[in-house]
């Protein structure tokens, strides 16, 4: 444990539920701290009013988000420590903004809780002893992967980045790491998804058991069984000795079941009956074989929509989802982008003998501009393309690959994201020729750019064909009577103008993110509907028929 605090401090603590502020209460006496224990937003202003403090402990019960910076305020700048019981990173991430100092994840151990504090206090010069750690703030000793020194930024158990979005996530990990809980992670392919189980696995008490990865994309659905739960020796054909399986190989350790909403319904069965007792039948054996492992599962699939498809067992995903982790997509880390290419350019260097020593800002600015929809995988492998093809000091624009070197891809990523594209059609309708419009070219230097064609991009949306042109004819007797042939033209015309809510929807909510120069999350705040929304409604629309 970290070196305790010299001095003591006063805590206010806004917690409605009175056994969770009296366990506060004995964790916090232990360092000898004055604390003042309310049950209300309200009756904390009143305290702080009287009072003062130096650091509030907030639960999100008492009060949401949006009383983090009024208490800030009332309390004079003194840190406020966010409680919450919801495992979501969106939340961490508006609380971050919020300027909350720490989000803690309840039920928070004493010591969890202790160290959040002590840090809190360090970074205000309460307690000129304890040393601030930014990323996490438990003990330094409990980081396995320190920052690395040439990558320009901190590092976090495997990840490079300290923005808001990863920073919660770091939040969560740590704080879901000590328990046995399963963890569910999502996240688009290529956002790390596996070393947020290695994290996870490093930073528990578990750590030196073994970590064991089951690709479920990767492994046919026949020998699926066979690899998680193992088979004896003649249990079916090609059977020539006896295999242990994935989850008795990490008895004592973490089990990673990737791409989980691959595994065929029946195998899906199994898994659950496993998850419920913690005994494992071999392939072709009677035996019951007890195991001890701790279950991290991710998918890039929206595990929602895979329930209500019929696809993935309903039981079993809130059997597994007792605390969620998602990743977020690189486009949405912020300058994440360059610690990361500045870190593994020098890496790469090392390794093939090279002398890069950085980007110039030319080529900084059209990686932090790309949207990278492989996300950290597709980065490491541009970095990784430059330094094998060039040498040099210094890493210049012609020397990305494509498309990353053609200057028309320094567009706004709505349009420069294939995904993004598939639902852009009133944007793209507006390019005669190709040519990015004026208005929303990025820089002076690239009005009128041509636009290349994008390869496997989904059509645009079309907007709705025209009513052609009434023409009076005289009416055929055969096919109309007196009593219906002006009125159905006029009825039969203002239909044609009325279009389906879906498309009308699609259109709203496609120039809210090109107003927002697509940031989704902003566009989905000013909409006021979760950001979620608007990808599953993306994903549902690329989705190829009679999937």
């Amino acid at each position: 444990m970290m070196g305790m605090m010299s001095t003591t401090a006063r805590i206010l603590i806004i917690e409605p539920s009175a056994a969770l502020a009296q366990g506060f209460a004995l964790a916090l006496k232990r360092d000898n701290h004055i604390l003042d224990l309310v049950d209300s937003v309200t009756a904390g202003r009143q305290r702080l009013a009287r009072e003062g403090t130096q650091l509030i402990l907030l639960d999100l019960d008492a009060g949401g988000v949006d009383t983090v910076p009024l208490l800030k305020t009332v309390a004079r700048g003194a840190p406020v420590i966010v409680l919450t019981g919801q495992g979501s990173v969106q939340l961490a991430v508006d609380a971050m903004r919020a300027g909350a100092a720490d989000v803690l994840l309840l039920p928070a151990g004493a010591d969890r809780l202790r160290a959040a504090v002590t840090a809190a206090l360090a970074r205000t010069g309460t307690q000129p002893d304890a040393a601030p750690q930014p990323l996490q703030p438990a003990p330094p000793s409990a980081d396995t992967h320190p920052p690395a020194a040439d990558s320009g930024g901190p590092a976090f158990a495997g990840f490079i980045g300290e923005s808001p979005p990863m920073r919660a996530a770091y939040k969560l990990i740590e704080a879901a790491a000590p328990s046995k809980a399963t963890v569910f992670v999502t996240g688009e392919s290529g956002t790390g998804k596996e070393v947020c189980a290695e994290a996870i696995h490093q930073k528990s008490p578990r750590s030196g058991g073994p970590f064991i990865a089951i690709n479920c994309a990767a492994i046919p659905k026949d020998l699926m069984e066979s690899e998680i739960f193992g088979h004896v020796r003649g249990a079916f054909t090609g059977a020539a000795t006896e295999h242990a399986g994935a989850a008795l190989q990490a008895d004592g350790g973490t089990l990673f079941l990737d791409e989980i909403c691959e595994m065929d319904l029946a195998l899906q069965a199994k898994l659950l009956r496993f998850l419920q007792t913690g005994m494992v039948r071999k392939v072709g054996s009677e035996k019951l074989e007890p195991v001890d492992v701790r279950i991290v599962c991710a998918t890039n699939r929206d595990p929602y929509a895979e329930v209500q498809a019929g696809r993935f067992r309903e039981d079993l995903f809130y059997r597994l989802q007792v605390i969620s982790i998602e990743l977020p997509p690189l486009r949405e880390r912020g300058d994440d982008v360059l610690l990361i290419a500045r870190h593994m350019l020098a890496r790469f260097s090392r390794e093939e003998g090279k002398s890069f020593r950085g980007f110039s800002p030319e080529a900084e600015r059209i990686l932090r501009d790309y949207a990278w929809p492989g996300n950290v995988r597709q980065l490491l492998n541009v970095v990784r393309n430059v330094v094998v093809l060039n040498d040099g000091e210094e890493i210049r624009p012609f020397m990305l690959p494509p498309p990353l070197n053609r200057p028309a891809m320094l567009v706004p990523p709505l349009l420069n994201d294939p995904r993004f594209a598939a639902m852009a059609g009133p944007l793209l309708a507006g390019m005669r020729g190709g040519v990015l419009p004026a208005a929303l070219s990025p820089a002076p230097t690239l009005p009128g750019t041509a636009l290349p064609p994008i390869p496997d991009m989904p059509p645009p949306l079309q907007a709705p064909p025209q009513a052609p042109p009434v023409t009076q004819t005289a009416p055929d007797p055969a096919r109309s009577s007196p009593d219906d042939s002006a009125p159905a033209l006029a009825r039969d015309d203002g239909e044609r103008r009325i279009r389906p809510l879906w498309m009308i929807e699609e259109e709203a909510i496609e120039d809210a993110i090109r107003i927002c120069q697509g940031n989704i999350t902003r566009a989905a705040a000013l909409l006021e509907i979760n950001p979620c929304t608007i990808y599953r409604r993306r994903q549902k629309k690329r989705a190829p028929a009679g999937h």
